[in-house]
């Protein structure tokens, strides 16, 4: 149980660092030393181009009006308008307060008036003399001298619309629904923004951490893809964010050390890019960027290249933490099949996932699958009746639950209806297009924000596989460990996850240092038993590097060899990690 480990080593602010302290400025006076406008050029051209969600407001104040520019040019001015833009991206918006469909395909251009665009061009190109700012989501269109780029964590977005300091890009709806801010940004903001983005990384002068209020941090271009490079190199952790939920527990406070002033925390992103993010660390520097500008830049050494033909630039594994100890049950919940994430969403892969326990008191439970020879009609309506508050699901007539321990392993590939009881604590490994769940019951629960939950009955009663019954589950998702290897001191299995999943997992037990090898594909761990491990490069590519326990950790397909051995407290003890990575 959790209560024995006494005290938290669990690092909350992981940094990868970078060998040089040249190049990188702190503070809103030594970037505007930096940026100055060159004395001897007679027409120099600025642009600060930024990702939707940067403080604007903040930036015209403190750094472009002491930019000392002779014409400064505000670029959302060639925007089209939310009237038009509604319009054009209806369908991908949807009515939904949760989903949209994903607007992958889509470039920056096509929200921008283009002759209000071309005319801003025209005007610049004309002016002989002067020193010339232009500002604003996409400002780098319009040729320049020079590139600077704001940027900041989806995290940090998601604050900012939950605080209602921040629309929708140009949307004005400070006070909408958080949920539908979200959608919006998922579905629409975000790929297109990640697709003008992609495109600029080696053509970068500046890049700016506008993470914190009034404290930017900025590097040269050529320093951030020194970070990538650093990253590729070794092994790496992104930095975790945790959050509180309806049914949050008390587990991570003690283990992860976090606010105990806080009601609970339900959720820690350990390992999601598209979330999470990544610090670089320039001298005394920490620059913080979303983890995703890795994927994007170094797709090939970071995931391999059966793994990048396969998904792209995108990073296909998932672990992040479920918090139920002293919580409550999660949502009763389904994830779409293949064909109907790609049908309804856009989606190529869906949500294939396992919880693997990391801890559990001795009543926890996880529910799974659906009970022998029940009337799925019968189900659905029951499901249908609790929607609309008539009477409570009866989960114990129609769901399976199976008792949970610490280390056991349940696989839940899309279609089986499942959700982790109270007093658990789940290591989830999925992969990971994380938003596509359907809600089918929340336990007649209030979301936080007092507003009942999203369900998902409609979506979710296309999905159910009522062929997943107590048998089968049995046979097929619970603790189907096989052993794989054992010798003296180490043992090897594996733990799933099931053949419809594209996602291998391999736990190790061991009191010695133990060989890995990512045979070129990438490979995700998390210390789920011992205080400390080691990881080293047989052949010394990188310098060694200490996890502990419960942290997660990426290890670039690009290593190869590797060992992972018992470290400081954990000396003479066994200790073991799961490591999951695609077939």
């Amino acid at each position: 149980m959790f209560e024995k480990i006494r005290k938290s080593n669990y690092d909350k602010y992981p940094v990868v660092e970078v060998n040089t302290h040249i190049g990188a400025w702190s503070g809103y006076n030594n970037i505007i030393e930096e940026l100055k406008f060159k004395e001897d050029k007679k027409r120099e051209v600025i642009v600060l181009d930024y990702y939707h969600g940067v403080n604007e407001k903040e930036i015209l104040e403190n750094l472009i009006k002491k930019m000392k520019a002779d014409y400064i040019f505000n670029f959302s001015e060639v925007k089209k308008s939310e009237e038009q833009i509604l319009k054009f991206l209806g369908r991908n918006l949807t009515d939904d307060r949760v989903f949209g469909i994903l607007s992958n395909h889509l470039n920056i251009t096509e929200l921008l008036d283009i002759d209000k665009l071309e005319k801003l061009k025209n005007k610049i190109e004309n002016i002989e003399n002067g020193k010339i700012i232009i500002f604003g989501i996409g400002a780098s269109l319009i040729p320049h001298d020079k590139l600077v780029y704001f940027d900041l964590t989806r995290w940090e977005i998601q604050q900012r619309f939950r605080d209602k300091t921040l629309d929708n890009w140009g949307a004005q709806n400070y006070n909408e629904d958080v949920l539908k801010k979200y959608k919006r940004a998922f579905f629409v903001e975000w790929r297109i923004l990640d697709n003008h983005k992609k495109r600029l990384f080696q053509k970068i002068n500046y890049y700016i951490d506008t993470n914190m209020k009034n404290n930017p941090k900025m590097i040269t271009g050529k320093n951030l893809l020194l970070g990538f490079d650093e990253a590729v190199s070794r092994p790496f952790r992104l930095v975790p964010f945790f959050d509180p939920g309806v049914w949050g527990g008390q587990w991570m406070k003690k283990i992860c050390d976090l606010d105990k002033e806080e009601k609970n925390f339900a959720w820690c992103f350990d390992c999601v890019p598209e979330e999470n993010s990544i610090n670089f660390k320039y001298g005394d520097i920490v620059i913080q960027t979303p983890a995703i500008n890795l994927v994007f830049n170094k797709p090939k050494k970071l995931l391999g290249e059966k793994v990048h033909a396969r998904f792209g630039t995108e990073f296909p594994i998932r672990f992040d933490f479920l918090d139920t100890f002293d919580g409550e049950n999660l949502s009763l919940q389904v994830h779409p099949l293949t064909e109907y994430i790609q049908e309804k969403f856009g989606m190529h892969y869906t949500q294939d996932e396992s919880y693997y326990i990391l801890d559990a008191k001795d009543n926890a439970v996880v529910y799974l699958g659906v009970k022998e020879k029940i009337n799925p009609v019968e189900m659905i309506k029951n499901l249908e009746e609790a929607q609309r508050g008539n009477e409570s699901f009866d989960d114990e007539r129609f769901v399976n639950k199976f008792p949970a321990k610490k280390h056991d392993h349940f696989l839940i590939p899309a279609g089986t209806v499942h959700c982790s009881g109270k007093d658990t604590m789940v290591l989830e490994i999925s992969s990971t297009p994380y938003i596509f769940t359907f809600k089918l019951w929340d336990w007649d629960r209030l979301g936080l924000d007092g507003l009942p939950r999203p369900i998902h009955l409609e979506h979710g009663k296309q999905n159910i596989q009522f062929d997943r019954d107590t048998n089968w589950v049995k046979n097929n998702l619970v603790n189907n460990v096989k052993l794989i290897k054992k010798e003296n001191g180490i043992i090897e299995e594996r733990t799933g996850l099931h053949e419809r999943e594209f996602i291998e997992t391999r736990r190790h037990w061991f009191d010695k240092k133990v060989y890995h090898n990512t045979e070129g594909n990438l490979n995700v761990l998390n210390l789920i038993e011992g205080e400390e491990a080691i990881i080293e490069s047989p052949s010394e590519k990188f310098k060694p590097f200490v996890v502990h326990y419960a942290e997660t950790f990426i290890i670039p397909a690009t290593i190869g060899e590797y060992t992972i051995s018992p470290y400081g407290k954990s000396l003479g003890k066994q200790i073991g990690t799961i490591k999951a990575y695609v077939r």
